[in-house]
């Protein structure tokens, strides 16, 4: 039984086509991953299907009565509301009557013995809707799905206003999940999430008896949650049974036959136009030319198969630093309250360091307080001599109306417009993304353009949050090729062990300092 039907859809920005004419079916129970380059277009088949954007032509048609929940990472949560608050409002129907008991127990002390013969009815059919959805229990629900995604380490009454971006995201997707409905529709729900609670959400999609479409570059959590992929490229979705590694089996074979199909093609065109231009002026041979001429014209030329630009990252590496990069004493790190307890830090030249922990442990903070962006809470920070650091921020603004060209421009304007071109270009972005604003480019490609903004600069300390969020599969690689390479020190946060595990030479785990019960 298929749950949502896309027809023939159509969309595309200004003369750029996003998708054409593509079909979807989502049946009952599948476990959808939907994948695909940076900017290809999942996000906006998400948007689409969700009924924020119209498509351009098509019909989507979801079947009666089901209920979707999308996870949209740029929703805006109400200041002035708690963690919990907010989690709450997955329960909103059975809060709205638990209140309307209330309001009806009140009634009771002025009701008439008719009115409270209705009212005691009233009451007792809610007292039964609420036990049987367990509205009781629901506080326990919300801590233990809470705890599980990592919220129970930030703080449940902490008002949302204070959150980070991931942190935010972490809200969102617990409030989800909570609200169990038919359809869930996560995009890159892995992005915000440590090692931990990306292990829980994968035991809870793998146990997900309903359907789900999950857009994520994370193999290994597709290929253990998945049953279908549903590839996006060059404007054609097209369908695959089976996990993320059973897709790239298939979709080798299938590029290969397109490949053999379009030589053989050519090659018959070539013979048929070469016996044509040596047959057709001769009156004996001009009728076998023409007979050709016309299996010619009506011949359905094949395309040949495009190739998506791979990136091709290089960091440029300045002079060699003094023997420590960065020496901390006693450091604590916080704002208004210590995340961790005094701990002395040392990081040498060259040492390649990659800092693991659960979220809101203080992973981005630190970084930013060795790097001098923020004092620490209390202790010594040094850094060594010489340092030429180059720091890639986890989060990007929103509002940033510059176009990739510009953006790299207004750092580098020394630069050539062709040199720019040319950077970006080595990067994996195509024109269209060039001349794009940073605001309406994919995640990945953003951080794709802002990649290339550190590698235009001589650096002897890269300082990494989570470059890898958003990037596509290709990237990634490259990204590892490139730090695998670079000569220089390497300090990084990442939530991807398989990315960083057989290059780091330390890991520092930021868990063995905190003071918060892990």
């Amino acid at each position: 039984m298929s749950v949502l039907t896309v027809e023939n859809v159509s969309h595309g920005f200004g003369a750029r086509k996003i998708l054409e004419e593509v079909s979807f079916r989502l049946l009952k129970g599948e476990h959808v991953g939907l994948i695909g380059a940076n900017g290809e277009g999942k996000s906006t088949f998400l948007s689409i299907i969700t009924g924020q954007l119209q498509p351009d032509e098509g019909k989507v048609e979801w079947s009666n009565r089901v209920t979707v929940g999308y996870l949209d990472q740029h929703a805006v949560l109400a200041r002035g509301k708690t963690i919990r608050d907010i989690l709450r409002e997955a329960f909103r129907k059975m809060y709205d009557l638990e209140t309307e008991l209330m309001e009806l127990y009140e009634r009771m002390g002025m009701a008439d013995h008719d009115e409270m013969d209705k009212l005691m009815e009233d009451v007792g059919e809610i007292q039964s809707v609420l036990e049987e959805s367990g509205f009781y229990m629901l506080d326990a629900k919300i801590e233990e799905v809470a705890k599980g995604l990592g919220l129970g380490d930030i703080g449940l009454d902490r008002d949302v206003a204070e959150l980070s971006g991931g942190q935010r995201t972490k809200v969102l997707l617990t409030k989800l999940l909570l609200e169990n409905p038919a359809i869930l529709i996560l995009d890159e729900p892995t992005n915000y999430l440590d090692f931990e609670h990306i292990e829980w959400l994968k035991r809870f999609l793998k146990n997900y008896e309903n359907s789900f479409i999950l857009v994520s570059h994370d193999i290994p959590f597709l290929n253990e949650v998945v049953n279908v992929i549903y590839h996006v490229e060059n404007t054609v979705l097209t369908r695959y049974t089976g996990n993320y590694e059973q897709f790239q089996e298939l979709y080798a074979v299938r590029k290969s036959q397109e490949q053999r199909a379009y030589e053989r093609q050519k090659q018959e065109v070539e013979r048929l136009e070469d016996f044509i231009a040596r047959n057709k002026a001769r009156v004996a041979t001009r009728g076998m030319a023409n007979s050709r001429q016309k299996r010619l014209d009506k011949m359905e030329v094949l395309e040949k198969p495009k190739e998506k630009p791979k990136p091709s990252f290089q960091f440029r590496e300045a002079r060699t630093p003094g023997r420590f990069v960065v020496e901390a004493s006693g450091l604590v790190l916080g704002y208004d309250e210590p995340l961790t307890r005094p701990v002395d830090i040392v990081l040498e030249r060259n040492q390649k360091v990659a800092i693991r922990g659960v979220n809101g442990l203080g992973k981005s903070t630190l970084l930013k307080t060795l790097l001098g962006v923020i004092p620490p809470l209390m202790g010594k920070v040094v850094l060594g001599d010489y340092l030429f650091p180059g720091y890639f921020e986890q989060e990007s603004s929103r509002s940033n109306s510059n176009t990739a060209l510009e953006e790299v421009w207004n750092e580098y304007p020394g630069m050539s417009n062709y040199e720019v071109r040319a950077a970006l270009a080595r990067c994996g972005l195509t024109n269209e993304h060039i001349t794009s604003q940073m605001m309406v480019l994919s995640g990945g490609e953003n951080a794709k353009v802002r990649l290339c903004k550190l590698m235009q600069k001589d650096i002897n300390w890269l300082v990494l949050d989570e470059p890898t969020n958003h990037l596509d599969v290709d990237a990634k690689v490259e990204l590892k090729r490139a730090l695998k390479e670079y000569k220089g020190t390497v300090l990084l946060v990442s939530h991807e062990p398989d990315f960083y595990e057989d290059w780091v030479t330390d890991i520092w785990n930021v868990e063995d300092w905190t003071t918060k019960i892990v």
